[in-house]
């Protein structure tokens, strides 16, 4: 009986450290792929870049009732503004959850960014951005881009990039760090963002999983009003 017992306790372990293990790697993997393709500033982007792209894909975060995005919303919105600002591309996409009446990443977006003065044209809209995972395969299935810059904080845009180039998305990415957030926050993030970055991988090269919701094609090079 106690030499099944540690059996089964050095199989526990084992799996554990293998578990352990594998987080690991694909967290150095997905971190060593995407930071290439970052960049702290838009000038620095816009010089490495040979022509202007398609849009930029501002990731949604959360908005409070009165639909203030909070502040690293806030902080992507800017930076996405500030790649348009440069001349980097004339086109928004503003991806986020809008799954219930009572929630709205998106409109709360869009309203943002008309009041920064884009105008309805520029401004496209992925009401159905659940997850990084979906927000960026739609991107590229959905929206029909090729190539875009990400714009959202240092800590998310690993992931991001690797979800889109993986998705045949030619994606670079914008720091939206434009203040210091609270240190509590940044360790929530970070722990939750080494367990999303593994379970992407997995989507990705495993499973083959697709978005909640795909639907009709719009692409980014059509009309606006449609989304």
């Amino acid at each position: 009986m106690r030499r099944n017992i540690k059996i089964i306790i050095s199989l526990i372990a084992a799996v554990f450290a293998a578990t352990m293990i594998f987080v690991i790697v694909v967290n150095l993997h997905i971190v060593s792929f995407s930071r290439k393709y970052m960049f702290d500033s838009t000038a620095e982007l816009a010089a490495s870049l040979k022509s202007e792209v398609q849009a930029v894909v501002v990731l949604g975060a959360r908005v409070y009732a009165d639909g203030t995005p909070c502040a690293m919303l806030k902080d992507r919105l800017d930076a996405g503004l500030m790649v348009i600002e440069e001349g980097i591309t004339k086109k928004i996409l503003l991806t986020g959850d809008h799954g219930t009446k009572g929630y709205d990443e998106v409109n709360s977006m869009k309203n943002y960014t008309l009041d920064a003065g884009l105008t309805k044209e520029m401004v496209y809209l992925d009401h159905a951005g659940f997850s990084t995972y979906d927000s960026m395969v739609r991107a590229a299935r959905i929206f029909e881009i090729t190539d875009a810059v990400i714009s959202t904080q240092e800590f998310h845009l690993y992931r991001a990039i690797y979800i889109a180039r993986k998705n045949g998305v030619e994606a670079w990415g914008i720091k939206a760090d434009l203040r210091n957030y609270p240190k509590s926050e940044m360790t929530r993030y970070t722990v939750r963002e080494w367990l999303a970055r593994t379970k992407d991988f997995i989507y990705i090269h495993i499973l083959g999983k697709e978005p909640v919701f795909l639907g009709e094609i719009i692409p980014i090079s059509g009309d606006s009003s449609l989304t």
